[in-house]
């Protein structure tokens, strides 16, 4: 059990990781001095390739996820006999999962598709798209980070 709880931890750091990494380090050193389109080619390549990290990340979690809690005799098919800690967990790695769906999905590909066209032929709509769409990975980082702290409380329960 103990290599499987390393390779669980091992998968959420290289996510976790990644995601403050991009937000906290990569977009901001991109964005000095007004330059950000001029190294989209650069941004779009680390993340493009991080998103196959964290997919393969995801599954590692899941899985190992599903033997732990069975390991825990955690009735994963009654959720209303889950631990309160469990519970809160799983719904906020079911929001962080949706908001990498939707980021990769959708917010991504259309902040991409507007960024290839010039500023002036934008409408409003994407000029705040693009304007806002950093605000999605950062509380991705945020419910990453609160999955860490929920661990660590189910881990001393």
């Amino acid at each position: 059990m103990v290599g499987l709880v390393w390779i669980h931890l091992l998968a959420a750091v290289v996510w976790i990781g990644g995601m403050a990494f991009l937000s906290l380090v990569l977009v901001p050193v991109l964005r000095q001095g007004g330059r950000f389109v001029q190294h989209a080619a650069l941004f779009k390549t680390v993340a493009l390739r991080f998103r196959v990290v964290v997919w393969g990340a995801i599954t590692v979690l899941v899985g190992s996820g599903l033997v732990l809690a069975t390991n825990r005799a955690i009735p994963l098919t009654e959720p209303g006999l889950w631990p309160s800690v469990f519970a809160v967990k799983i719904a906020t790695v079911s929001l962080l999962l949706s908001l990498t769906l939707l980021h990769d999905g959708v917010v991504g590909p259309a902040v991409r598709r507007v960024l290839a066209r010039p500023e002036s032929e934008r409408s409003a709509f994407e000029i705040l798209l693009v304007r806002y769409s950093s605000l999605l990975p950062r509380a991705s980082l945020l419910l990453g980070l609160m999955i860490l702290l929920l661990a660590v409380m189910l881990a001393r329960s």
